[in-house]
């Protein structure tokens, strides 16, 4: 027997579906035995299939979490450790509201735009839009600052991720 893909390979193999004869190049193993490529059909789990709009969505939900994380954290004020529980919070709800958006759906993509969602609402915070000055921090308030927002975006990525 000739391979049905590959005419010059010979082969005993034959797919467990269809009985097309396969070369050891073209099998697919599966749970219920070797199959064809077009018998196998291999997809994504649809959990990590996405479109670009729910990029759009995801985009949209951590723009508007961004602002309103932001300016709450603008409001609160920036107090030393209790930063850290702040971004924690501020990650946490990211990351819900983005993988409530696109359907639970999980991906890499989704993981940076909750993650810069994160860095997006702390910058809102330092530096606010709606013209209210600059807040000044000491080296050691920013390192704090710093690491919290680093849990936060590490704890909005474990949502999405």
């Amino acid at each position: 027997m000739k391979c049905a893909a590959h005419p010059d390979i010979e082969t005993k193999l034959r797919c467990g579906k269809c009985g097309k004869p396969i070369c050891p190049q073209c099998l697919v193993q599966t749970p219920v035995g070797a199959r064809c490529a077009e018998c196998a059909r291999l997809q994504k789990l649809p959990t990590f299939s996405m479109t670009n709009r729910y990029y759009l969505r995801a985009i949209a939900a951590a723009t508007g979490m961004a602002f309103a994380c932001g300016a709450a954290w603008w409001a609160i004020g920036h107090l030393a450790y209790f930063n850290f529980l702040l971004a924690a919070g501020f990650g946490y709800g990211i990351g819900e509201v983005v993988g409530l958006s696109v359907n639970r759906k999980r991906s890499r993509r989704l993981a940076i735009i909750a993650g810069a969602s994160v860095v997006a609402g702390y910058l809102i915070s330092v530096f606010p839009p709606w013209g209210v000055g600059f807040r000044w921090f000491s080296i050691p308030g920013l390192v704090v600052d710093l690491l919290a927002v680093a849990l936060g975006v590490w704890i909005a990525v474990s949502r999405v991720k």
